[in-house]
């Protein structure tokens, strides 16, 4: 099984992976490969994957521990047989949602960085999918560091943000937080703007949400106008891969050097993905010399 085949998808970040069948469990020396194929393009796109959900947690926990979903704007599991998964979805039974963010935009972010131990991984897996709309993208950190220009740099080397916890990447108040009118004040993890990838050791922004973001030690204005200019620089076409959904299509996506956002869709159609996250590790500065480089 470890002869599966790699097919880059663009040049920034992406690679397909054809040749495994993954509602069974991969044999070590298959895994290990798999691991270093996704730490060198950060996004894999495994195709025609129809997996029940136990063979979704089966698959997630070959990667490492699970990270149950972060709290939602409705206070309860969305998959109550199966906690450990997220439900992301538009369709309602009533007035009643079914799964979590809708079928508007998700703005560019990271999976829970307002938490210490942000998740490494996420999986999403397609159930349903609408004819149009509802388009993955992903940003490489790692690309968007490397190229940014020095003066910006030396801006940003060794300082830390606020990662807001307030809200979702929807917008959506979550359940028992109240709003935020300063940014100074919002709830949530304090990260280094740069840090290194704990396994690759590779330099990396870690930038969580732009929402109610702050650069500590900062003026509000100058860090608003810093925090634009990274997040402009970092979600440029040339460091992103844009993922068109298929039934049956299981994404694996390295949260800790990418961002990620979501097209919104027809209202009309029905859009079902079922999501897992897998823990990760406090992060740690990416050091004087990473500046440099």
């Amino acid at each position: 099984m470890n002869e599966f085949q790699v097919r880059k998808l663009a040049p920034a970040l992406g690679a397909e992976i054809t040749g495994l069948d993954l509602s069974r469990p991969l044999p070590g020396a298959t895994l290990a490969r798999l691991r270093a194929v996704w730490l060198e393009h950060l996004v894999l796109r495994f195709r025609g994957q129809m997996l029940s959900d136990p063979q979704l947690l089966a698959l997630s926990r070959q990667l490492g521990e699970l990270d149950p979903p972060g709290p939602n704007p409705y206070g309860m599991p969305f998959n109550t047989e199966y906690p450990e998964i997220n439900v992301i979805s538009n369709i309602k039974d009533g007035e009643r949602p079914l799964g979590n963010l809708g079928d508007g935009e998700a703005i560019w972010h990271q999976d829970m960085t307002y938490i210490d131990a942000p998740p490494m991984a996420s999986m999403l897996h397609a159930l349903e999918v609408p004819a149009q709309g509802g388009d993955t993208f992903w940003s490489n950190l790692y690309m968007a560091w490397e190229q940014m220009p020095q003066s910006l740099r030396a801006r940003i080397h060794g300082r830390s943000a606020i990662h807001d916890a307030s809200l979702n990447s929807a917008g959506m108040l979550r359940k028992g937080m109240q709003p935020v009118t300063d940014p100074r004040l919002a709830p949530g993890a304090r990260h280094p703007l740069v840090v290194r990838h704990p396994e690759t050791g590779r330099p990396t922004l870690l930038l969580g949400r732009r929402r109610n973001s702050y650069i500590l030690g900062m003026e509000l204005a100058d860090s608003e106008a810093l925090l634009d200019e990274v997040w402009a620089y970092a979600s440029q076409p040339q460091f992103t891969f844009r993922q068109q959904w298929q039934v049956g299509d299981l994404i694996l996506w390295d949260n800790r050097c990418t961002l990620h956002r979501r097209d919104a869709f027809d209202p009309a159609s029905r859009r079902r993905m079922h999501r897992t996250q897998i823990k990760g590790a406090p992060f740690l500065p990416a050091g004087r010399d990473a500046a440099l480089a």
